[in-house]
């Protein structure tokens, strides 16, 4: 083998490790389709394909065998509650436990009861399988216990200040920061305060409307099932929202002023 032969050979080694390592990471499960388009490659569109074809076997796999292991999807559509984006259902990271799942739906009803017509958004739940295998970026989405929900959303900016149903002001549900008052925490490293103001052009620039964001705190709050409800300081005082349950999650871990984190 030339040089020139070693040093593609390395380059095409790295690059698969890190797109198995990558859709690992995202999926739980991309990475072990993308090695099985390896196995079968007949040039570059066929392997995509297969991959494609293999991720979706995998993905409708896990949507049948999850719940044998303790893992349930949660809902990508309906009129309660339902995932953010469907990115999150497939990309595999809407599993939860069952007790998770019946806390979320419950939670969902008692808002809707109160204010006929919304719709709860969820965003990173966790994977399929494994308790351990941590969601990435969150320190502790590893066993189907956690849980993220989106802030609902008014048209306060520009408009008169109605309830946009269905709606974030980010496409993904996270990373548009309220940053009421001061700063909650003094700058350390290593953390996962990330500012992200560099997504700030793609918002909708749509504010939080706090009734509904409320109602969703305490009935999450009074159920027994739930242990913490992790919420930035700021945010919580501005709602009026206080208790045992609803804390702070600390310097190192990421904001909390863009969604609600609910663990068992």
């Amino acid at each position: 083998m030339t040089a020139p032969q070693a040093k593609g050979r390395l380059g095409r080694i790295v690059l698969h490790g890190g797109a198995v390592l990558g859709l690992t990471v995202l999926t739980q499960l991309g990475g072990l389709a993308w090695l099985a388009a390896l196995a079968v490659r007949r040039g570059r569109l066929a392997t995509f394909s297969i991959f494609l074809l293999a991720y979706v076997g995998l993905w409708g796999g896990a949507q049948v065998t999850a719940p044998i292991f303790g893992r349930v999807p949660l809902p990508c559509s309906g009129e309660v509650l339902r995932a953010q984006s469907r990115l999150y259902c497939v990309l595999l990271r809407n599993f939860v436990t069952p007790e998770m799942a019946d806390v979320a739906i419950d939670a969902a009803r008692a808002v809707a009861v109160q204010f006929p017509g919304t719709v709860t958004l969820t965003l990173d739940g966790g994977f399929p399988f494994l308790d351990g295998m941590p969601l990435v970026p969150h320190l502790s989405h590893d066993d189907g216990e956690k849980l993220d929900f989106a802030f609902y959303y008014a048209d306060t900016f520009y408009g008169d200040g109605a309830y946009l149903p269905g709606l974030t002001d980010s496409a993904v549900g996270y990373f548009s920061f309220l940053r009421m008052g001061e700063e909650t925490c003094p700058p350390v490293w290593p953390t996962l305060r990330w500012e992200m103001r560099w997504l700030e052009p793609l918002h909708l620039f749509i504010g939080l409307e706090p009734e509904r964001t409320r109602a969703l705190i305490e009935a999450l709050a009074k159920d027994p099932r739930v242990a913490k409800i992790f919420v930035e300081p700021p945010v919580a005082a501005a709602l009026g929202v206080a208790g045992e349950k609803i804390r702070f999650q600390g310097c190192r871990a990421a904001r909390h002023d863009d969604h609600i984190h609910v663990q068992l």
